[in-house]
């Protein structure tokens, strides 16, 4: 019997408390999440947490909302002093504020504790940003934090409603009993062997390591008159994001080359514009194409040419590939495959130790980074510890379903790292021939809603844990470009198609996985 069936709409994958993801079993419910139709949003509680406000975030906001006489203003709870300052700042900077009174919000929540002999006991402080109600506003400030992964997270939101009577409790689950920081770089290392300590950080989500590590290199090399970055190939959504909106001039300065392995390209614009070349940001590989540039060639032109290079390996994972040494910073989001039960934010920064500013970029990450809560990395922790035979059991499913669907007469293309395309791009990063970790995409013959509706597998956002994940990814990641013909059109200079199927694969039997395909293709 498979392990199985179809979800409803809303209901969190895995099914705890602190999931990531979250059930949208068909096409029409997928669509009216993302235009935000009350009979599909009623049903949807929680979701990826930069994007959907968790609900014991939302309880309490409501409830400081309550107390500190905020009604007719609209409450935002950051991560940090430093976070609410910035988010403060670039609020009042907005085309949307008109003069709007934007205010910082602290308070210091002690007139309760943890459980007795908890190691989380004492004050928890909370700092945010607050806004008269204005829609425009709102989606500005969502969107700063989004971009950002400055969000308070949900276990501190839970604590902290425990601290103040709210709660009876926070919910039980696993946490890691001593230096959970100590344990998670301890099972880092063995993927970043040339790493100490001192070159890897935490961060509070694998969104946030991005913007600090391309604010630290973009406020190094401004000091040497560089301000251009270079995006290689189509990055995940909100790396693209961030890239067009932090950019010092995006008109001038921020430059996408859309061919990944286009050496030519790369060499004609280091060619005119190499002295005022910031960095590069690509992924190894690309989200969703799965395609992989030439790392050695491309770390060998940014070497010469004094740019930074920044790389993410997410979509394989760091015991799939081995990039640090070509890299100047390394940038993942744990979150997947780390922290494969699916219930956590948090992600990592990994400094090249060789690289020519190593030491100074140590120092600005440090500084710059936002700190994670003590719960989330003793989950971490306590998840960590099977990243490595987690990952080995993906490589070997992955290499079966990938000649299940190529073999299918109703599969019109599939992409993975051995795509022919960039095959030998990814053999000079993979840490051996099978380390093809555990996400493909894949394109149909046949219509995609059919096949979608028809799946028995999970169904939502994110990727990287024990739960398979499949959804249509252009409409969950980029739907307003899904749903006009420009947005189309810049799709396919790409070579993204609309309709495009990315899979996750988890850790259930890889026979019932195939199944579950099978049944859908027909």
């Amino acid at each position: 019997m498979s392990v199985f069936h179809h979800l409803p709409l809303g209901r969190r994958i895995p099914d705890r408390l602190h999931a990531v993801s979250v059930s949208l079993p068909t096409m029409r419910d997928l669509i009216g999440y993302e235009e935000k139709d009350p009979a599909v949003t009623r049903h949807i509680g929680s979701g990826y947490p930069r994007f959907v406000l968790h609900p014991r975030l939302r309880q309490l906001t409501e409830h400081l909302t309550r107390q500190h006489g905020l009604a007719g203003r609209t409450l935002w709870l950051t991560t940090s002093e430093r976070s609410a300052a910035e988010l403060t700042a670039h609020l009042a900077s907005s085309a949307h504020s008109h003069g709007t009174a934007i205010t910082p919000f602290a308070t210091n929540p002690s007139s309760g504790s943890v459980r007795p002999g908890s190691p989380l006991a004492g004050p928890l402080g909370l700092h945010g940003a607050s806004h008269p109600e204005n829609p425009e506003l709102a989606g500005e400030a969502k969107s700063f934090l989004q971009h950002t992964g400055m969000f308070l997270g949900s276990r501190q939101a839970e604590d902290i409603l425990v601290q103040l009577g709210v709660l009876p409790a926070a919910e039980p689950e696993p946490l890691f009993v001593g230096d959970a920081s100590a344990e998670i770089k301890r099972v880092l290392r063995c993927a970043l062997p040339a790493t100490g300590d001192a070159d890897l950080f935490h961060a509070c989500s694998g969104m946030n390591a991005i913007y600090t590590t391309f604010r630290a290199v973009t406020e190094l090399q401004a000091a040497r008159d560089r301000t251009i970055w270079v995006q290689l190939g189509w990055l995940y959504r909100d790396t693209i994001s961030l890239l067009k909106r932090f950019t010092p001039d995006p008109a001038c300065d921020y430059v996408h080359l859309y061919g990944v392995s286009d050496q030519a390209a790369l060499e004609r614009l280091f060619a005119e514009h190499g002295g005022r070349i910031a960095g590069i940001f690509a992924e190894t590989p690309t989200n969703p194409l799965i395609q992989t540039p030439d790392v050695p060639a491309l770390a060998g032109l940014a070497r010469r040419h004094g740019a930074r290079l920044i790389l993410d390996p997410s979509i394989a994972s760091l015991f799939c590939v081995d990039v640090l040494a070509y890299a100047d910073v390394v940038v993942n989001s744990l979150t997947k495959f780390a922290a494969s039960d699916g219930d956590i934010m948090a992600g990592l920064v990994a400094v090249n130790p060789a690289g020519p500013d190593a030491a100074a970029l140590r120092g600005a990450i440090a500084q710059k980074l936002e700190p994670v809560y003590p719960r989330d990395l003793a989950r971490l922790a306590a998840e960590i510890g099977g990243y490595e035979d987690f990952m080995a059991g993906l490589n070997a499913a992955t290499l079966r379903i990938v000649s299940f669907l190529e073999a299918h007469r109703k599969v019109k293309r599939v992409y993975w790292p051995l795509s022919p395309e960039s095959r030998a791009n990814y053999l000079r990063i993979a840490r051996a021939p099978g380390t093809v970790g555990g996400m493909l995409s894949f394109t149909l013959k046949t219509p995609l809603a059919e096949f979608y509706d028809a799946v028995r597998l999970p169904k939502g956002p994110s990727f990287g844990m024990k739960n398979s994940l499949i959804s249509p990814f252009i409409y969950i990641a980029h739907y307003d470009l899904v749903k006009n013909a420009a947005g189309r059109a810049e799709l396919a200079a790409n070579g993204i198609d609309p309709e495009l199927l990315r899979l996750s694969i988890g850790s259930e039997p890889v026979e019932d996985i195939i199944a579950a395909l099978a049944e859908a293709l027909g």
